[in-house]
């Protein structure tokens, strides 16, 4: 945009409009820019793709004809064989919004595009100049890295125009993501189960994770044992531990308890003599300030903090000015951060905790340096004063504050002492270290470590006295599993991702149950697992790591103007859609595995099945003409949810747990992988090979076991009278009833009590859904009662039941909720009145709405009758405010 249209919109008396993508911005920054601009907000995207495929078709081949492909772009909303041609849709629920929209761009002289820093605000701010139309000049594209009065007031004195590199970038990965997702899925329902889907980035993901439990599952764990003496010098009560490193000048690692115990003889007899000590200084220097990546993995270890809540509570501190742009891969600080940072340094500390220059950090490779580091806005500004933030997010805030601190403080320095000790043959080495100053430490304590203690002064040739011998067994344990963040941080490593995408990825693998997070560690599901090796088999060039982290160099270069967008699509597309049409042929199917277990109903074999809902058996009868078929099937819980109950073992913790777990496993008969074992029944388990389906190797064994996590008496069905079983299923332990005719579940809550009987849903057929062509069904939930189609789960649509909508079906409801159909339908002002939950407090109670939104009024139930609590803005419990 020229220089003379920006100034004109500049100095125009008249009203612009400010459009940025969260709500939360919209009150600063009115306040920030006064009465001439109009502030409101987008909701995030205002127009994207259609919405998600149809299941279950072939892919691009769907019947073999032209009408497949053309369904398929029709669906996908880009056809990738015509020029990339997309048709983006208003998304639902947004039409309000973009009205709202337009209506006030109408009126304004200039529109100002403030959405986020990112790829993705650029081009949400570039669908909404589309989609609002007019003259091109009026136009203007800002964005602040922080949201405080002096960044707003700079990007609103120097806007620019959409950067169309940028939104290139996007839509390249958009579609990318898309052909993938709606080519690739549709084959995996084909070839391996339904319910599956495919993703260009989350796949790869997936294959680290599953990669690293094929690594743990091939571990075979090896004994070996250490030996601790604590030693004293005769004038010296306080002992200090020296551990056996050598004997006979090899290294000292026992295999056994019969070469430990007699190693422990020689050692009860020996003399001890200092041989050596050796004083060495250590400078610790402080870590860079955060990128996304390092937060998340911060976050993680130091507050408990999953990705998700990580970058969700990032958010709130963004919008609400407290922080800078959360999704960054940049250590850059501006020069202003890093001046007041040394200014508040110097007073709040003392000059021995300021270095002499300023601290600069290198960035990595394709980082956009334009961004800064997430720090504080104001360096002045505590986690205790934050208004209008929880306390996970002012935990959030400290540390982060903490970081930045500490990256413009000098190094932390040590003194470590290494004790080297002759005992006969034996080595034993005893360290210690001593903290000297404390620098950057100041602000950011370090985690307790095993070396943070002082060894007592010792000389070379001082005789010890030995006060204690303590042998340990170990076994040598598996890779580590990847946390939430530490796959983040390999993604990084690997140059898979960007900032604001790993969230999304590693959510994405989780809902769709390929991995499970348990005790903050992944656990990929075998269903993953066979997703994961078909898309190896047939996807090789999608599926590699260094291919992906070229594509997103790729993409990093449309964004910078380097490389033509849609070339990058068709070169990706020509190799794809060969491999699509091979893995049409070629993909291995999912075959079921037979095992010696019996149908209950036919007798004939059992066999193992993997599906998107987990491992089952199946009846072998299933594929047999109608008349001869048998479709039953018995639920598998999975061995680390079963306890024996005749020779039962401590539950393993800590980094042990998987060599424990390995230990106890049984070895496949074929090929020797570990096997994994799953409960039948009370009485029997099942051992099925870990590389199963391709290995159908299976072990049946029998015993008395039972789930963990339920003591209490056996339930009998609410519905038909028979017994309730315990099982584990992808989303925790429930109940489910015994009967094959009766489908009831009850949850098992965290306390280890069952949940209550949930109420029949009722169908509404006269509330009709405005996603799909579904109507409502009321149901009982863990949050209380709601309307959800009765599309589930092809339409995931929900909404709050009203007053009204119950006292049409009122005879139909359990009589636990008709107490509800005695509320007021409506408010003081004839608004009508919708039920919602109290999560603390656990009751329903009921607000008044209009268009939407609450009115300010609400009544609860109390001691049999209704009673109105105007003040409460849609909150029980709030008291009226004096005054």
């Amino acid at each position: 945009m020229s220089g003379r249209s920006s100034t004109r919109a500049k100095s125009d008396p008249e009203t612009s409009l400010v459009i940025v993508e969260s709500p939360a911005k919209v009150k600063t920054i009115s306040r920030y820019l006064g009465p001439n601009f109009v502030v409101k907000s987008s909701v995030g995207h205002i127009r994207d793709l259609p919405g998600r495929a149809r299941r279950g078709g072939a892919g691009r081949n769907a019947g073999g004809s032209p009408g497949g492909q053309t369904a398929l772009v029709r669906r996908m909303g880009i056809d990738p064989e015509h020029g990339w041609v997309a048709r983006y849709e208003v998304i639902p629920g947004k039409e309000k919004v973009l009205k709202e929209l337009q209506a006030a761009a109408k009126k304004a002289a200039a529109v100002y595009l403030a959405t986020d820093l990112d790829r993705e605000g650029e081009a949400i701010a570039w669908h909404l100049k589309e989609l609002l139309g007019g003259r091109e000049n009026r136009y203007l594209r800002v964005t602040f890295p922080e949201i405080t009065r002096r960044a707003v007031e700079e990007a609103f004195a120097s806007p620019g125009e959409i950067n169309q590199n940028r939104v290139q970038a996007q839509q390249a990965r958009r579609f990318l993501d898309r052909v993938v997702g709606f080519m690739a899925s549709p084959l995996l329902w084909k070839k391996v189960a339904r319910g599956l889907s495919a993703g260009r980035v989350q796949s790869v993901a997936l294959r680290l994770v599953v990669e690293r439990e094929r690594e743990i599952k091939a571990f075979v764990p090896e004994e070996y044992w250490e030996v601790t003496a604590f030693l004293e010098l005769p004038d010296d009560k306080d002992a200090f531990p020296a551990q056996v490193v050598r004997r006979a000048g090899r290294p000292f690692r026992p295999a056994s308890r019969g070469e430990t115990e007699s190693a422990l003889a020689e050692l009860k007899g020996a003399a001890y003599r200092v041989a050596k000590v050796e004083a060495k200084p250590r400078r610790v220097s402080p870590t860079p300030p955060f990128t996304t990546s390092t937060l998340q993995q911060a976050a993680s270890v130091r507050l408990g903090f999953g990705v998700k809540k990580t970058m969700a509570l990032a958010q709130k501190l963004y919008e609400a000015g407290y922080i800078t742009y959360m999704r960054t891969d940049s250590t850059n600080l501006s020069r202003d951060s890093i001046s007041s940072c040394r200014t508040y340094i110097a007073e709040a500390f003392g000059e021995q905790y300021l270095p002499e220059t300023p601290r600069k950090y290198a960035g990595r490779a394709h980082a956009q340096e334009a961004h800064e580091a997430i720090r504080p806005s104001d360096v002045r500004r505590e986690a205790d004063n934050l208004p209008g933030m929880d306390r996970g997010a002012s935990r959030l805030y400290d540390l982060i504050w903490r970081q930045f601190i500490a990256c413009q403080m000098p190094p932390a320095l040590y003194e470590v002492n290494t004790a080297s000790i002759k005992a006969g043959e034996y080595d034993l080495r005893a360290r210690g270290r001593v903290l000297l100053f404390d620098g950057w430490l100041k602000v950011m304590p370090p985690r307790k470590s095993g070396n943070d203690f002082e060894l007592p002064l010792l000389k070379a040739g001082e005789d010890l006295r030995l006060r204690d011998l303590v042998p340990e067994q170990h076994f040598t344990k598996p890779p580590a599993r990847y946390s939430e963040a530490s796959l983040v941080k390999e993604l990084t490593r690997r140059g898979i991702g960007r900032p604001s995408t790993y969230a999304s990825i590693i959510s994405t693998i989780e809902e769709r149950g390929y991995v499970r997070l348990e005790k903050k560690r992944l656990y990929a599901a075998k269903i993953g697992e066979v997703v994961t090796d078909r898309l190896v088999h047939s996807f090789a060039d999608i599926m590699d790591y260094g291919f992906t982290a070229r594509l997103e160099e790729k993409l990093d270069e449309i964004a910078e103007g380097k490389l033509d967008w849609k070339k990058v699509l068709d070169d990706f597309y020509r190799d794809f859609s060969a491999d699509l049409d091979r893995a049409e042929e070629e993909m291995p199917p999912n075959d079921p595995t037979p095992t010696e277990i019996l149908c209950p109903t036919c007798g004939r074999p059992m066999q193992v099945r993997n599906a998107a809902t987990g491992v089952f058996l199946g009846c072998s009868g299933y594929g047999l003409p109608k008349d001869s078929r048998c479709t039953r099937t018995i639920n598998l819980v999975s061995d680390d949810e079963v306890v024996e109950l005749d020779n039962g073992e401590d539950a393993a913790s800590g980094s042990e747990e998987d060599s424990r777990a390995l230990r106890r496993r049984r070895r496949c008969p074929l090929c020797g992988s570990a096997m994994d074992g799953y409960l039948v029944d009370e009485k029997r388990k099942l051992h099925v090979c870990g590389r199963n389906p391709e290995c159908p190797g299976t072990r049946r064994e029998e015993g008395n076991f039972k789930i963990k996590g339920y003591e209490g008496p056996v339930l009998e069905c609410d519905r038909c009278g028979a017994q309730m079983e315990l099982k584990s299923g992808r989303y925790g332990k429930y109940f489910s009833c015994s009967s094959p005719d009766c489908k009831n579940t009850r949850k098992l809550r965290r306390d280890g009590t069952p949940a209550p009987p949930k109420a029949v849903p009722v169908p509404m057929p006269e509330l009709k859904c405005a996603r799909s062509d579904g109507h409502f069904v009321l149901r009982d939930g863990a949050a209380g009662i709601f309307l959800a189609s009765n599309k589930y789960p092809r339409s995931r649509e929900t909404r709050n039941p009203r007053v009204e909508d119950l006292v049409r079906h009122r005879e139909e409801l359990d009589p636990k909720f008709l107490y509800l159909c005695e509320a007021p339908p409506a408010d003081p002002d004839g608004n009508p009145t919708v039920i919602r939950f109290h999560r603390k407090q656990k009751r329903q109670y009921v607000v008044g709405e209009a268009d939407g939104k609450p009115t300010g009024w609400s009544a609860e139930y109390e001691d049999g009758r209704w009673v109105p609590r105007e003040s409460l803005r849609g909150t029980p419990g709030r008291k009226k405010p004096k005054g």
